[in-house]
């Protein structure tokens, strides 16, 4: 068999074309995967947050423009969110975000997850137990990701 030096330049050609591709996939996989990892770190401070119903920190990862949807349809901006959110007229005693699925598409972060819950209502310490599935969406402005819709589903 004889490769003429034809053969050999689109070969190598080929080649180099292919390992250019298979670097810019490795390069996309990995910076996916540092938004996946920043995008699960605002996710896990969201439910600190929430837990310790701290107004600052909701603040901070929530945008200005924020569309907070509950279990019962009742749909909150960012400060009705953050008001009720740490009136304290409830504090939850734990919540659980369970299989959570973070799927980056440019600069937006769909969220998935089962949330567990318990509350503990301040009035008459009667404590409420909730089972929703979440789907919160991320996005990212400069470095920033931010919440930007949340909505809950009863199960």
């Amino acid at each position: 068999m004889t490769i003429n030096r034809r053969e050999l330049s689109i070969s190598g050609l080929a080649l180099s074309t292919l390992a250019v591709s298979a670097l810019a996939l490795t390069a996309s996989a990995l910076a996916a995967s540092a938004d996946e990892e920043a995008v699960a770190k605002k996710v896990e401070a969201f439910r600190l947050a929430q837990i310790a119903a701290d107004p600052k920190a909701l603040g901070a990862l929530c945008w200005d423009d924020l569309s907070y949807s509950h279990s019962s349809g009742k749909v909150e901006d960012k400060a009705t969110f953050i008001a009720n959110a740490t009136d304290g007229k409830s504090k939850f005693l734990s919540i659980e975000y369970k299989d959570p699925t973070i799927k980056v598409v440019g600069p937006a972060a769909i969220v998935r997850f089962h949330w567990v819950a318990e509350q503990e209502m301040a009035a008459d310490g009667k404590k409420v137990p909730t089972n929703l599935h979440i789907l919160m969406n991320w996005q990212k402005q400069g470095d920033e990701w931010k919440l930007l819709s949340r909505a809950a589903t009863k199960l």
